[in-house]
Protein backbone atom coordinates (compact mmCIF):
# COMPACT_ATOMS: atom_id res chain seq x y z
CA UNK A 1 0.00 0.00 0.00
CA UNK A 2 2.57 2.44 1.05
CA UNK A 3 4.64 1.61 -2.22
CA UNK A 4 1.19 2.76 -4.35
CA UNK A 5 0.68 5.53 -2.45
CA UNK A 6 4.37 6.65 -3.33
CA UNK A 7 3.76 5.72 -6.93
CA UNK A 8 0.77 8.16 -7.20
CA UNK A 9 2.86 10.98 -5.31
CA UNK A 10 5.30 10.64 -7.57
CA UNK A 11 3.38 10.68 -11.12
CA UNK A 12 1.16 13.80 -9.64
CA UNK A 13 4.65 15.38 -9.48
CA UNK A 14 5.84 14.58 -12.41
CA UNK A 15 2.21 15.61 -13.87
CA UNK A 16 2.39 19.12 -12.19
CA UNK A 17 6.35 19.31 -13.06
CA UNK A 18 5.82 19.08 -16.92
CA UNK A 19 2.24 21.62 -16.51
CA UNK A 20 4.46 23.64 -15.02
CA UNK A 21 7.45 23.68 -17.58
CA UNK A 22 4.94 24.11 -20.46
CA UNK A 23 2.82 27.13 -18.97
CA UNK A 24 4.69 29.93 -21.09
CA UNK A 25 5.92 32.49 -18.46
CA UNK A 26 8.53 35.14 -19.93
CA UNK A 27 10.31 37.50 -17.87
CA UNK A 28 11.41 40.63 -19.52
CA UNK A 29 13.65 43.26 -17.49
CA UNK A 30 15.36 46.61 -19.48
CA UNK A 31 18.39 46.76 -16.97
CA UNK A 32 20.07 43.14 -16.88
CA UNK A 33 17.98 41.20 -19.50
CA UNK A 34 19.55 40.03 -22.61
CA UNK A 35 17.23 39.47 -25.86
CA UNK A 36 19.44 36.10 -26.47
CA UNK A 37 18.40 34.85 -23.14
CA UNK A 38 15.18 32.81 -23.57
CA UNK A 39 13.34 34.91 -20.95
CA UNK A 40 12.05 32.28 -18.93
CA UNK A 41 13.41 32.99 -15.57
CA UNK A 42 14.14 36.30 -13.97
CA UNK A 43 17.72 35.89 -14.28
CA UNK A 44 17.25 35.10 -18.14
CA UNK A 45 14.95 37.62 -19.05
CA UNK A 46 14.82 39.47 -22.09
CA UNK A 47 15.74 42.96 -22.24
CA UNK A 48 13.27 44.57 -24.81
CA UNK A 49 9.83 43.59 -26.70
CA UNK A 50 11.45 42.13 -30.04
CA UNK A 51 11.56 38.52 -28.55
CA UNK A 52 7.84 38.83 -27.19
CA UNK A 53 6.36 40.33 -30.79
CA UNK A 54 7.63 36.74 -32.33
CA UNK A 55 6.37 33.95 -30.22
CA UNK A 56 3.06 32.01 -30.07
CA UNK A 57 1.08 32.88 -26.98
CA UNK A 58 -1.15 30.43 -25.65
CA UNK A 59 -3.84 30.15 -22.93
CA UNK A 60 -1.79 30.77 -19.51
CA UNK A 61 0.88 32.69 -20.75
CA UNK A 62 2.27 35.42 -18.95
CA UNK A 63 4.64 38.22 -19.85
CA UNK A 64 6.50 39.75 -16.56
CA UNK A 65 7.97 43.38 -16.93
CA UNK A 66 10.55 43.89 -14.45
CA UNK A 67 10.07 46.70 -11.63
CA UNK A 68 11.48 49.97 -12.08
CA UNK A 69 12.15 48.80 -15.78
CA UNK A 70 11.55 51.65 -18.51
CA UNK A 71 11.09 50.10 -22.22
CA UNK A 72 11.13 52.31 -25.31
CA UNK A 73 8.68 50.87 -27.83
CA UNK A 74 5.42 49.37 -28.44
CA UNK A 75 4.50 45.86 -27.28
CA UNK A 76 2.06 44.45 -29.80
CA UNK A 77 -0.65 41.31 -29.57
CA UNK A 78 -2.21 40.03 -32.16
CA UNK A 79 -4.48 37.40 -32.89
CA UNK A 80 -4.01 36.01 -29.20
CA UNK A 81 -6.32 34.38 -27.45
CA UNK A 82 -6.55 32.90 -23.89
CA UNK A 83 -9.57 30.89 -22.23
CA UNK A 84 -11.71 32.32 -19.44
CA UNK A 85 -10.06 30.54 -16.90
CA UNK A 86 -6.64 31.00 -18.63
CA UNK A 87 -6.69 34.34 -20.31
CA UNK A 88 -3.28 35.69 -21.16
CA UNK A 89 -1.71 37.99 -18.79
CA UNK A 90 0.49 40.86 -19.18
CA UNK A 91 1.80 42.24 -16.22
CA UNK A 92 4.88 43.04 -13.45
CA UNK A 93 7.19 41.15 -11.30
CA UNK A 94 9.05 42.27 -8.55
CA UNK A 95 12.91 42.90 -9.37
CA UNK A 96 15.02 43.44 -6.34
CA UNK A 97 14.12 45.67 -3.82
CA UNK A 98 12.07 47.90 -6.47
CA UNK A 99 8.10 48.31 -6.31
CA UNK A 100 8.01 51.00 -8.98
CA UNK A 101 5.84 50.12 -11.81
CA UNK A 102 7.54 49.36 -14.71
CA UNK A 103 7.19 51.96 -17.53
CA UNK A 104 6.21 51.41 -21.61
CA UNK A 105 7.85 54.54 -22.95
CA UNK A 106 6.32 54.45 -26.78
CA UNK A 107 6.78 58.21 -27.78
CA UNK A 108 7.21 58.00 -31.64
CA UNK A 109 5.20 54.42 -31.48
CA UNK A 110 1.93 53.84 -32.35
CA UNK A 111 0.64 52.84 -28.72
CA UNK A 112 2.06 51.23 -25.54
CA UNK A 113 0.11 48.34 -25.87
CA UNK A 114 -2.18 47.16 -29.07
CA UNK A 115 -4.27 44.74 -28.51
CA UNK A 116 -5.77 43.48 -31.66
CA UNK A 117 -7.89 40.66 -32.71
CA UNK A 118 -7.45 39.79 -29.30
CA UNK A 119 -9.48 37.87 -26.37
CA UNK A 120 -9.46 36.69 -22.54
CA UNK A 121 -6.11 39.17 -22.53
CA UNK A 122 -5.34 40.81 -18.63
CA UNK A 123 -3.47 43.90 -18.25
CA UNK A 124 -2.05 45.30 -15.64
CA UNK A 125 0.05 46.89 -13.34
CA UNK A 126 2.24 48.98 -15.60
CA UNK A 127 2.59 52.66 -16.31
CA UNK A 128 2.74 53.82 -19.89
CA UNK A 129 3.58 57.16 -21.76
CA UNK A 130 4.20 58.56 -25.03
CA UNK A 131 5.14 62.35 -24.95
CA UNK A 132 5.33 62.93 -28.94
CA UNK A 133 7.41 61.80 -31.47
CA UNK A 134 4.63 61.64 -33.96
CA UNK A 135 5.21 63.27 -37.81
CA UNK A 136 2.70 63.94 -39.78
CA UNK A 137 3.70 63.23 -43.50
CA UNK A 138 2.86 65.44 -46.10
CA UNK A 139 0.12 65.08 -48.21
CA UNK A 140 -1.49 62.68 -45.18
CA UNK A 141 -5.00 64.19 -44.58
CA UNK A 142 -5.82 61.14 -42.28
CA UNK A 143 -5.82 61.53 -38.51
CA UNK A 144 -2.88 59.69 -36.51
CA UNK A 145 -2.89 58.99 -32.98
CA UNK A 146 -0.67 57.64 -30.05
CA UNK A 147 -2.63 55.50 -27.66
CA UNK A 148 -1.65 54.36 -24.13
CA UNK A 149 -3.79 51.50 -24.89
CA UNK A 150 -5.60 50.12 -27.87
CA UNK A 151 -8.05 47.30 -28.40
CA UNK A 152 -9.48 46.76 -31.81
CA UNK A 153 -10.38 44.66 -34.26
CA UNK A 154 -9.26 43.92 -38.14
CA UNK A 155 -11.31 41.13 -38.94
CA UNK A 156 -14.21 39.73 -38.18
CA UNK A 157 -15.07 37.67 -35.10
CA UNK A 158 -16.42 37.69 -31.77
CA UNK A 159 -13.20 38.94 -28.93
CA UNK A 160 -14.22 38.98 -25.04
CA UNK A 161 -13.10 39.47 -21.82
CA UNK A 162 -10.44 42.09 -21.93
CA UNK A 163 -9.17 43.33 -18.65
CA UNK A 164 -7.19 46.48 -18.14
CA UNK A 165 -6.52 46.65 -14.50
CA UNK A 166 -4.51 49.20 -12.26
CA UNK A 167 -2.47 51.10 -15.20
CA UNK A 168 -1.01 54.43 -14.87
CA UNK A 169 -1.61 56.01 -18.58
CA UNK A 170 0.19 59.75 -18.18
CA UNK A 171 1.78 62.20 -20.69
CA UNK A 172 0.76 61.05 -24.00
CA UNK A 173 0.55 63.03 -27.02
CA UNK A 174 0.79 62.88 -30.99
CA UNK A 175 2.79 66.35 -31.42
CA UNK A 176 6.26 67.34 -29.73
CA UNK A 177 6.11 69.91 -27.12
CA UNK A 178 5.30 73.51 -28.58
CA UNK A 179 2.85 72.60 -31.12
CA UNK A 180 0.12 74.52 -31.44
CA UNK A 181 -3.63 74.25 -32.86
CA UNK A 182 -5.23 76.75 -34.73
CA UNK A 183 -7.87 78.30 -33.06
CA UNK A 184 -10.80 76.85 -34.39
CA UNK A 185 -9.55 73.12 -34.12
CA UNK A 186 -11.92 73.48 -30.98
CA UNK A 187 -14.61 74.36 -32.38
CA UNK A 188 -15.12 71.22 -34.64
CA UNK A 189 -17.29 68.37 -33.23
CA UNK A 190 -14.30 66.06 -32.30
CA UNK A 191 -11.38 67.20 -33.10
CA UNK A 192 -9.99 66.50 -36.92
CA UNK A 193 -6.20 66.34 -36.22
CA UNK A 194 -3.66 63.76 -34.52
CA UNK A 195 -3.90 63.18 -30.61
CA UNK A 196 -2.22 61.43 -28.01
CA UNK A 197 -5.45 59.47 -25.97
CA UNK A 198 -5.30 57.40 -22.77
CA UNK A 199 -7.40 53.93 -23.47
CA UNK A 200 -9.47 53.22 -26.67
CA UNK A 201 -11.22 50.66 -27.45
CA UNK A 202 -12.29 50.69 -31.06
CA UNK A 203 -14.37 48.57 -33.32
CA UNK A 204 -15.75 49.40 -37.00
CA UNK A 205 -16.23 46.23 -38.67
CA UNK A 206 -19.90 45.31 -38.89
CA UNK A 207 -19.26 41.88 -38.51
CA UNK A 208 -16.87 41.90 -35.27
CA UNK A 209 -17.97 42.03 -31.66
CA UNK A 210 -16.11 43.45 -28.61
CA UNK A 211 -17.55 42.31 -25.41
CA UNK A 212 -16.91 41.79 -21.77
CA UNK A 213 -14.57 44.74 -21.43
CA UNK A 214 -13.14 45.93 -17.82
CA UNK A 215 -11.10 49.35 -17.56
CA UNK A 216 -11.11 49.08 -13.42
CA UNK A 217 -8.75 51.59 -11.22
CA UNK A 218 -6.70 52.67 -13.90
CA UNK A 219 -5.37 56.19 -13.81
CA UNK A 220 -5.08 58.45 -16.88
CA UNK A 221 -3.89 61.80 -17.00
CA UNK A 222 -2.38 64.35 -18.83
CA UNK A 223 -3.26 63.29 -22.28
CA UNK A 224 -4.02 65.35 -25.43
CA UNK A 225 -7.59 64.20 -26.09
CA UNK A 226 -9.93 61.63 -24.24
CA UNK A 227 -8.50 59.67 -21.06
CA UNK A 228 -10.98 56.79 -21.65
CA UNK A 229 -13.08 56.10 -24.97
CA UNK A 230 -14.87 53.52 -26.49
CA UNK A 231 -16.01 53.64 -30.14
CA UNK A 232 -17.96 50.82 -31.59
CA UNK A 233 -20.60 50.87 -34.59
CA UNK A 234 -24.34 49.79 -34.58
CA UNK A 235 -23.55 48.90 -30.75
CA UNK A 236 -21.07 46.00 -31.52
CA UNK A 237 -19.38 46.85 -28.54
CA UNK A 238 -21.01 45.21 -25.06
CA UNK A 239 -20.87 44.49 -21.66
CA UNK A 240 -18.71 47.04 -20.41
CA UNK A 241 -17.33 48.07 -16.78
CA UNK A 242 -15.48 51.21 -16.47
CA UNK A 243 -14.89 50.65 -12.20
CA UNK A 244 -12.76 52.97 -9.89
CA UNK A 245 -10.52 54.98 -12.87
CA UNK A 246 -9.59 58.50 -12.33
CA UNK A 247 -8.96 60.74 -15.26
CA UNK A 248 -7.14 64.05 -14.39
CA UNK A 249 -6.31 67.13 -16.91
CA UNK A 250 -7.77 65.04 -20.55
CA UNK A 251 -7.53 67.94 -23.05
CA UNK A 252 -10.80 66.15 -24.40
CA UNK A 253 -13.84 64.52 -22.32
CA UNK A 254 -12.88 61.98 -19.67
CA UNK A 255 -14.58 59.24 -20.67
CA UNK A 256 -16.84 58.86 -23.93
CA UNK A 257 -18.92 55.91 -25.49
CA UNK A 258 -20.46 55.87 -29.08
CA UNK A 259 -21.99 52.57 -29.95
CA UNK A 260 -22.00 50.88 -26.80
CA UNK A 261 -24.89 48.49 -25.06
CA UNK A 262 -24.76 47.32 -21.45
CA UNK A 263 -22.71 49.18 -20.02
CA UNK A 264 -22.14 49.95 -15.81
CA UNK A 265 -19.54 53.07 -15.04
CA UNK A 266 -19.10 53.04 -11.52
CA UNK A 267 -16.97 55.09 -8.76
CA UNK A 268 -14.99 57.13 -11.63
CA UNK A 269 -13.56 60.33 -10.84
CA UNK A 270 -13.11 63.11 -13.13
CA UNK A 271 -11.14 66.28 -12.93
CA UNK A 272 -10.58 68.75 -15.68
CA UNK A 273 -11.43 67.39 -18.55
CA UNK A 274 -11.26 70.24 -21.68
CA UNK A 275 -7.80 70.99 -19.93
CA UNK A 276 -5.58 73.40 -22.34
CA UNK A 277 -2.85 73.35 -19.91
CA UNK A 278 -0.63 72.45 -22.73
CA UNK A 279 -1.36 74.09 -26.64
CA UNK A 280 -1.30 69.86 -28.11
CA UNK A 281 -4.52 69.64 -26.04
CA UNK A 282 -7.94 70.16 -27.42
CA UNK A 283 -9.45 72.16 -25.03
CA UNK A 284 -13.10 71.00 -25.01
CA UNK A 285 -14.52 67.94 -23.09
CA UNK A 286 -17.26 66.94 -20.88
CA UNK A 287 -16.65 64.32 -17.90
CA UNK A 288 -18.19 61.75 -19.69
CA UNK A 289 -20.74 61.77 -22.66
CA UNK A 290 -22.31 58.93 -24.64
CA UNK A 291 -23.66 58.79 -28.26
CA UNK A 292 -25.47 56.36 -29.98
CA UNK A 293 -25.50 54.09 -26.67
CA UNK A 294 -28.12 51.97 -25.03
CA UNK A 295 -28.48 50.36 -21.21
CA UNK A 296 -26.30 52.58 -19.75
CA UNK A 297 -25.86 52.90 -16.11
CA UNK A 298 -23.59 55.40 -14.53
CA UNK A 299 -23.49 55.74 -10.87
CA UNK A 300 -21.25 57.09 -7.98
CA UNK A 301 -19.18 59.32 -10.43
CA UNK A 302 -17.57 62.53 -9.48
CA UNK A 303 -17.43 65.16 -12.22
CA UNK A 304 -15.36 68.34 -11.63
CA UNK A 305 -14.21 71.37 -13.07
CA UNK A 306 -14.96 70.36 -16.80
CA UNK A 307 -13.63 73.19 -19.21
CA UNK A 308 -14.21 74.07 -22.79
CA UNK A 309 -15.77 76.56 -24.99
CA UNK A 310 -18.80 74.08 -26.05
CA UNK A 311 -20.09 70.95 -24.60
CA UNK A 312 -17.75 70.47 -21.34
CA UNK A 313 -20.82 69.22 -19.01
CA UNK A 314 -20.34 66.85 -16.20
CA UNK A 315 -22.42 64.58 -18.05
CA UNK A 316 -24.41 64.54 -20.82
CA UNK A 317 -25.92 62.29 -22.90
CA UNK A 318 -25.88 62.95 -26.40
CA UNK A 319 -28.24 61.85 -29.16
CA UNK A 320 -29.20 59.04 -30.52
CA UNK A 321 -29.62 56.86 -26.81
CA UNK A 322 -31.74 54.76 -25.15
CA UNK A 323 -32.17 53.86 -21.50
CA UNK A 324 -28.76 55.78 -20.33
CA UNK A 325 -29.45 57.06 -16.52
CA UNK A 326 -27.17 59.09 -14.47
CA UNK A 327 -27.77 58.57 -10.78
CA UNK A 328 -26.31 59.01 -6.98
CA UNK A 329 -22.97 61.31 -8.88
CA UNK A 330 -21.26 64.65 -7.95
CA UNK A 331 -21.28 67.22 -10.51
CA UNK A 332 -19.19 70.49 -9.37
CA UNK A 333 -18.07 73.85 -11.34
CA UNK A 334 -18.74 72.00 -14.95
CA UNK A 335 -18.27 75.23 -17.57
CA UNK A 336 -20.87 73.46 -19.43
CA UNK A 337 -23.95 72.43 -17.10
CA UNK A 338 -25.22 69.43 -15.53
CA UNK A 339 -28.21 67.81 -16.97
CA UNK A 340 -28.11 67.76 -20.77
CA UNK A 341 -30.16 64.89 -23.35
CA UNK A 342 -29.74 65.99 -26.50
CA UNK A 343 -32.25 64.74 -29.47
CA UNK A 344 -33.36 61.13 -30.95
CA UNK A 345 -33.08 59.76 -27.24
CA UNK A 346 -35.52 57.99 -25.29
CA UNK A 347 -36.11 56.97 -21.97
CA UNK A 348 -33.16 58.84 -20.59
CA UNK A 349 -32.79 60.00 -16.52
CA UNK A 350 -31.15 61.94 -13.80
CA UNK A 351 -31.64 61.21 -10.48
CA UNK A 352 -30.33 61.28 -7.03
CA UNK A 353 -27.65 63.52 -8.03
CA UNK A 354 -25.83 66.56 -6.81
CA UNK A 355 -24.89 69.43 -8.78
CA UNK A 356 -23.11 72.72 -7.29
CA UNK A 357 -22.07 75.86 -9.90
CA UNK A 358 -22.37 73.78 -13.22
CA UNK A 359 -23.46 75.52 -16.34
CA UNK A 360 -21.32 79.34 -15.28
CA UNK A 361 -19.60 79.55 -18.95
CA UNK A 362 -21.09 82.62 -20.66
CA UNK A 363 -21.46 82.76 -24.39
CA UNK A 364 -19.12 85.27 -26.00
CA UNK A 365 -16.64 85.39 -23.47
CA UNK A 366 -12.91 83.99 -23.40
CA UNK A 367 -13.82 82.33 -26.73
CA UNK A 368 -17.63 80.28 -25.66
CA UNK A 369 -19.60 79.42 -28.41
CA UNK A 370 -22.29 77.61 -25.92
CA UNK A 371 -23.72 79.03 -22.94
CA UNK A 372 -23.34 76.78 -19.63
CA UNK A 373 -26.95 75.38 -18.62
CA UNK A 374 -28.07 73.58 -15.30
CA UNK A 375 -30.71 72.40 -17.52
CA UNK A 376 -31.22 71.58 -21.51
CA UNK A 377 -33.38 69.45 -23.15
CA UNK A 378 -31.81 69.83 -26.83
CA UNK A 379 -33.85 68.26 -29.98
CA UNK A 380 -30.35 68.43 -31.66
CA UNK A 381 -29.67 65.22 -33.85
CA UNK A 382 -26.92 65.73 -36.25
CA UNK A 383 -28.17 67.54 -39.48
CA UNK A 384 -31.60 65.89 -39.17
CA UNK A 385 -34.54 68.09 -38.11
CA UNK A 386 -34.90 68.81 -34.45
CA UNK A 387 -36.63 65.50 -32.51
CA UNK A 388 -36.98 64.51 -29.04
CA UNK A 389 -35.88 63.86 -26.61
CA UNK A 390 -38.28 61.38 -25.65
CA UNK A 391 -39.34 60.87 -22.19
CA UNK A 392 -36.91 62.33 -20.00
CA UNK A 393 -36.78 61.69 -16.37
CA UNK A 394 -35.11 64.42 -13.96
CA UNK A 395 -35.99 63.51 -10.37
CA UNK A 396 -34.85 63.73 -6.67
CA UNK A 397 -31.51 65.69 -7.80
CA UNK A 398 -30.03 68.18 -5.45
CA UNK A 399 -28.66 71.90 -7.63
CA UNK A 400 -27.14 74.49 -5.85
CA UNK A 401 -25.89 77.56 -7.49
CA UNK A 402 -24.17 80.60 -6.03
CA UNK A 403 -25.46 84.18 -6.41
CA UNK A 404 -22.37 85.26 -8.71
CA UNK A 405 -23.39 82.97 -11.50
CA UNK A 406 -26.55 83.02 -13.93
CA UNK A 407 -28.34 79.53 -13.55
CA UNK A 408 -29.37 79.46 -17.46
CA UNK A 409 -32.08 76.76 -18.43
CA UNK A 410 -32.69 75.28 -21.90
CA UNK A 411 -36.34 73.06 -23.52
CA UNK A 412 -36.21 72.58 -26.98
CA UNK A 413 -39.97 72.94 -28.47
CA UNK A 414 -39.15 69.69 -29.96
CA UNK A 415 -39.61 67.54 -26.40
CA UNK A 416 -41.86 65.14 -26.24
CA UNK A 417 -42.39 63.80 -22.67
CA UNK A 418 -41.06 65.49 -19.53
CA UNK A 419 -41.26 65.06 -15.63
CA UNK A 420 -39.72 66.74 -13.30
CA UNK A 421 -39.88 66.14 -9.67
CA UNK A 422 -39.24 66.52 -6.04
CA UNK A 423 -35.69 68.12 -6.77
CA UNK A 424 -34.20 70.97 -4.78
CA UNK A 425 -33.29 73.97 -7.22
CA UNK A 426 -30.93 76.16 -4.70
CA UNK A 427 -30.25 78.91 -6.95
CA UNK A 428 -28.75 82.47 -4.95
CA UNK A 429 -28.73 84.64 -8.39
CA UNK A 430 -30.31 85.12 -11.60
CA UNK A 431 -32.29 82.62 -13.58
CA UNK A 432 -32.74 83.27 -17.23
CA UNK A 433 -34.26 81.29 -20.38
CA UNK A 434 -31.62 80.74 -23.40
CA UNK A 435 -31.58 79.12 -26.12
CA UNK A 436 -29.88 75.58 -26.99
CA UNK A 437 -27.06 76.43 -28.95
CA UNK A 438 -25.29 73.21 -30.23
CA UNK A 439 -23.99 73.14 -33.66
CA UNK A 440 -27.37 74.76 -35.28
CA UNK A 441 -29.53 76.70 -32.39
CA UNK A 442 -32.89 75.70 -31.85
CA UNK A 443 -35.77 77.95 -33.55
CA UNK A 444 -38.26 79.94 -31.73
CA UNK A 445 -41.78 79.28 -31.94
CA UNK A 446 -44.88 77.82 -29.97
CA UNK A 447 -43.76 75.10 -27.85
CA UNK A 448 -44.91 71.42 -29.21
CA UNK A 449 -43.81 69.76 -25.47
CA UNK A 450 -46.30 67.43 -25.14
CA UNK A 451 -46.64 64.53 -22.07
CA UNK A 452 -45.33 66.90 -19.30
CA UNK A 453 -45.30 66.47 -15.30
CA UNK A 454 -43.86 69.46 -13.98
CA UNK A 455 -44.42 69.41 -10.10
CA UNK A 456 -43.63 69.09 -6.54
CA UNK A 457 -40.16 70.66 -6.88
CA UNK A 458 -38.62 73.24 -4.25
CA UNK A 459 -36.68 77.09 -4.99
CA UNK A 460 -35.07 79.04 -2.95
CA UNK A 461 -36.76 81.46 -4.61
CA UNK A 462 -39.80 82.01 -6.96
CA UNK A 463 -38.00 82.90 -9.75
CA UNK A 464 -35.37 80.08 -10.17
CA UNK A 465 -37.31 78.86 -12.16
CA UNK A 466 -37.94 81.48 -15.19
CA UNK A 467 -41.41 81.89 -16.55
CA UNK A 468 -40.18 82.57 -19.96
CA UNK A 469 -38.97 78.70 -20.31
CA UNK A 470 -41.15 76.35 -22.60
CA UNK A 471 -42.31 74.73 -19.65
CA UNK A 472 -43.62 75.51 -16.17
CA UNK A 473 -43.75 73.52 -12.66
CA UNK A 474 -47.25 73.74 -11.86
CA UNK A 475 -47.02 72.98 -7.82
CA UNK A 476 -43.99 75.45 -6.79
CA UNK A 477 -42.85 74.99 -3.32
CA UNK A 478 -41.06 77.66 -1.93
CA UNK A 479 -38.44 77.70 0.80
CA UNK A 480 -34.89 77.47 2.53
CA UNK A 481 -33.81 73.68 2.54
CA UNK A 482 -31.42 74.83 5.46
CA UNK A 483 -28.17 72.93 4.16
CA UNK A 484 -25.45 72.59 6.53
CA UNK A 485 -22.92 74.92 4.20
CA UNK A 486 -24.46 75.88 0.92
CA UNK A 487 -21.87 76.28 -1.42
CA UNK A 488 -19.44 74.35 -0.09
CA UNK A 489 -17.52 71.27 -2.43
CA UNK A 490 -18.51 68.35 -0.09
CA UNK A 491 -21.63 65.81 -0.63
CA UNK A 492 -22.43 66.44 3.27
CA UNK A 493 -22.79 70.03 2.93
CA UNK A 494 -26.05 69.25 1.22
CA UNK A 495 -27.77 67.83 4.09
CA UNK A 496 -31.09 69.82 5.05
CA UNK A 497 -31.91 70.71 8.37
CA UNK A 498 -35.53 71.56 7.37
CA UNK A 499 -37.14 68.68 7.98
CA UNK A 500 -40.68 70.13 7.84
CA UNK A 501 -39.73 71.37 4.18
CA UNK A 502 -38.50 68.60 2.53
CA UNK A 503 -39.24 64.88 4.93
CA UNK A 504 -41.67 62.85 3.30
CA UNK A 505 -42.49 65.43 0.85
CA UNK A 506 -41.77 63.92 -2.56
CA UNK A 507 -44.14 62.59 -4.72
CA UNK A 508 -43.92 58.70 -6.19
CA UNK A 509 -42.83 58.78 -9.31
CA UNK A 510 -45.20 57.03 -12.20
CA UNK A 511 -44.45 56.73 -15.89
CA UNK A 512 -45.34 59.90 -17.92
CA UNK A 513 -48.29 59.60 -19.65
CA UNK A 514 -48.29 57.77 -23.09
CA UNK A 515 -44.13 56.20 -21.99
CA UNK A 516 -45.51 52.56 -21.36
CA UNK A 517 -41.56 51.55 -20.46
CA UNK A 518 -40.57 54.14 -17.56
CA UNK A 519 -36.79 53.54 -17.06
CA UNK A 520 -35.39 49.89 -17.55
CA UNK A 521 -34.17 49.36 -14.25
CA UNK A 522 -37.46 50.81 -12.93
CA UNK A 523 -38.64 54.23 -11.51
CA UNK A 524 -38.86 53.33 -8.26
CA UNK A 525 -35.22 53.85 -6.24
CA UNK A 526 -34.61 52.06 -2.82
CA UNK A 527 -31.55 54.14 -1.31
CA UNK A 528 -30.96 57.97 -1.65
CA UNK A 529 -27.47 59.55 -2.39
CA UNK A 530 -25.28 58.27 0.86
CA UNK A 531 -27.13 54.89 0.57
CA UNK A 532 -29.77 55.57 3.28
CA UNK A 533 -32.85 53.29 2.95
CA UNK A 534 -36.24 55.32 1.45
CA UNK A 535 -39.26 54.23 3.08
CA UNK A 536 -42.83 55.65 2.32
CA UNK A 537 -42.69 58.35 0.03
CA UNK A 538 -39.09 60.06 -0.65
CA UNK A 539 -37.83 63.28 0.63
CA UNK A 540 -37.11 65.99 -1.68
CA UNK A 541 -33.51 66.54 -2.73
CA UNK A 542 -31.01 63.54 -3.40
CA UNK A 543 -30.45 63.21 0.39
CA UNK A 544 -32.95 61.94 2.68
CA UNK A 545 -33.15 64.01 5.82
CA UNK A 546 -31.43 62.63 8.87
Amino acid sequence: MNKLLLIIIVLLFASCSKEEQSKQIYYVNSETGSDTNNGMTPETAWKSFDRINKIELKPGAQILLASGSVFQGGLVLEDVSGTSDSPVEISMYKYSENTILPVIDAKGFANGITLLNCSNVVVSDLEITGNGGGVVQAGNSGQNMHCGVLVTTTTEGVYENIQLKNLKIRDVFFEDAGYKRGKDEVRTANGTQSYGWGIRVINQLEKAEIKSIVIENCEVSNVAHTGIKLTGRNQNISEVKLYGNRVLFSGGPGMQMSGVKNAHIQKNYIDHSGSNNDSRKWGRGSGLWTWGCSDVLIEHNSFRNAKGPGDSAGCHIDFNCKNVVVQYCFSENNAGGFCEILGNNYNCAYRYNISINDGHRVKGENGAFQEGKIFWLSGYNGDKPRKGPFNSYFYNNTIYVNKDIVAKIAVDRASSGVLIANNIFYIEGESRAVKGDQYKPETEGQSQVENIVFKNNLYLKKENWPVDVLIQDEDQIVGDPQFENPGGLSKEDYISGNIDLIKDKGIKIEPIPGDPLGLSIGLDVEYDYFGNKIEGLPDLGAIQCK
